[in-house]
């Protein structure tokens, strides 16, 4: 009897033994078709069988299963945002990838607290094989140049989280919207709607009640149908777009300081259906390439400031495209000069800014490297090195051909006689390279430029030279021609139509144009 119980007694231990590792078999972990989106769906979802392979490969991510991982992401508990995380890593989809560079800023600016910001990093370099550790510019520069695209619903995430700054950038990117750009570059720029409010039928002061105004300080100026106005830099630096009326025609004056372009708009065109409407604008808060998006208060469609189209919201699924209007950069002293009965914009604006020369941007357009990689304030990941980042051009666009001439060559040469596309063209470039000394907000004095003063005009058949005064040039026949606003006037009262462009710093203009032809003297 005794021997039988330990015979039996051993049976059962070696048994026992076998379930055993049956059981830590079926423990391990293994890879599922797909994550539970609650925790009862957890508990009711069988565990899968292991396969005869060593590890069974993880299933895809399907379309809503992408959705709600990435909202996990930004508005699950710290266990689903984690889960989510896993879920994405497990299955190395490189749509992700847009998803975690945003979801890095995010936790940077403090929208999330979810995922702490070493393992976002770590997930990030897992995913996409590259090195940038927390350096966020760098991630948005590689990015650019990649044809990488985000996940199904990417852009309502991305309203929603930027939600959590100003409620309207939800409105703005919704999926719904139709898009001529990768909503993954756009970037938060540091205020919400309107925070930088653009000027809305200033009010003007004749010359003589400007007292506030230096004769070196930069203006912009516009004249049309006889009636000439002034908009100084030191104003604009803080507002960034004027709404106005001049000659009876309603103009937008674009202003963006990080790419150095001003540029008038005729705020007439055309909604979806042809008819014809007026447009006026305001800044979003939302940057591209750095270059500003400014929103029109219709339909709240986002618009290219350097192109002039919409580019994302309603308007941007037709061709619609704002007209360029005459606008120079000059000195007080100057479009007084050549327009005495200009008027120009108040100081008193009814908002409270330090308008002061540099106090706004002074330190970035003395491209100050202390604080600005490349000169920029925000990362561009499309640039080129046949200038400096901040070099001033002056950018024309004809015959959709575009072409971008250096500031410093205009001012050497005075006149330039050239064609772009199919139009001959002539660029006259009247006193020099304005300065300005002025006084930083963040970092004190400060010395920069803005540019010079340039026009563009057809030429035709005609072949143009410098004069001894600035508002003339010579034709081929040594006659003089008399430079306007609008036309070059002719000895015998022929006229010459004006081409209208603007200034821009070389990173700004190449970065929506990088097909551009660049001017050699």
């Amino acid at each position: 009897m005794t021997v039988l119980r330990t015979i039996l007694l051993i049976l059962l231990l070696t048994l026992l033994a076998a379930c055993g590792a049956a059981s830590s078999e079926k423990a391990a972990p293994t890879a599922v078709s797909s994550t539970p989106t609650s925790a009862e769906e957890a508990e009711e979802t069988p565990m899968a069988e292991p396969e005869e392979t060593d590890t069974a490969a993880p299933s895809q991510i399907d379309d809503e299963e992408a959705k709600s991982l990435m909202f996990d992401l930004t508005e699950g508990s710290n266990s689903e945002a984690e889960a989510a995380l896993e879920r994405i890593l497990a299955t190395d989809d490189q749509r992700f990838v847009s998803v975690l560079i945003e979801l890095m800023r995010a936790r940077q600016i403090g929208l999330i607290q979810t995922i702490d910001a070493a393992t976002i990093v770590d997930s990030l370099e897992t995913l996409s094989g590259q090195s940038f550790g927390g350096d966020w510019g760098g991630w948005i520069t590689w990015y650019g140049s990649t044809d990488l695209t985000p996940p199904p619903g990417f852009t309502s995430w991305k309203g929603r989280l930027l939600a959590g700054i100003d409620n309207y950038f939800g409105l703005f990117l919704q999926d719904k919207h139709p898009s001529k750009i990768r909503v993954e570059e756009i970037q938060w720029g540091g205020v919400v709607l309107d925070g930088i409010p653009a000027l809305d039928n200033p009010h003007m002061l004749p010359t003589a009640e400007a007292d506030y105004l230096e004769p070196w300080e930069p203006v912009f100026g516009i004249e049309l149908n006889g009636d000439a106005r002034a908009y100084p830099l030191r104003i604009l630096d803080w507002h960034e777009m004027a709404n106005d009326v001049v000659g009876g025609v309603p103009v937008s004056l674009a202003y963006c300081t990080l790419c150095g372009a001003a540029i008038a708009y005729d705020g007439r065109s055309v909604d979806l259906a042809g008819n014809e409407v007026t447009y006026t604008f305001g800044s979003s808060g939302f940057l591209f390439r750095s270059n500003k998006l400014m929103y029109d208060r219709s339909t709240l469609t986002l618009w290219n400031q350097l192109t002039g189209e919409p580019v994302l919201g309603e308007l941007a699924a037709g061709d619609i495209r704002l007209n360029l209007l005459p606008v120079v950069l000059t000195t007080w002293a100057n479009w007084q000069e050549e327009h005495p009965n200009t008027v120009v914009v108040d100081i008193n604006t009814g908002y409270n800014r330090v308008y002061q020369p540099g106090a706004a941007y002074g330190d970035y357009f003395a491209n100050d490297e202390r604080l600005f990689q490349d000169g920029l304030m925000f990362p561009v990941w499309q640039q080129s090195d046949q200038l400096f980042n901040k070099d001033h051009v002056y950018a024309l666009r004809l015959d959709e051909v575009p072409k971008a001439y250096p500031v410093t060559d205009l001012l050497a040469e005075q006149v330039v006689n050239d064609v772009v596309g199919e139009t001959a063209v002539t660029l006259i470039t009247a006193g020099e390279i304005v300065e300005v000394d002025g006084t930083s907000q963040r970092t004190g004095p400060v010395t920069y430029t803005s540019g010079a003063e340039i026009r563009a005009f057809a030429r035709g058949e005609h072949t143009f030279s410098p004069s001894t005064n600035d508002f003339e040039v010579l034709d081929e026949n040594g006659r003089s021609w008399q430079v306007t606003e609008e036309v070059l006037i002719g000895p015998d009262g022929a006229t010459l139509e004006r081409i209208n462009g603007h200034l821009a710093y070389w990173f700004g203009w190449y970065a929506f144009y990088p097909e551009t032809e660049l001017y050699q003297p």
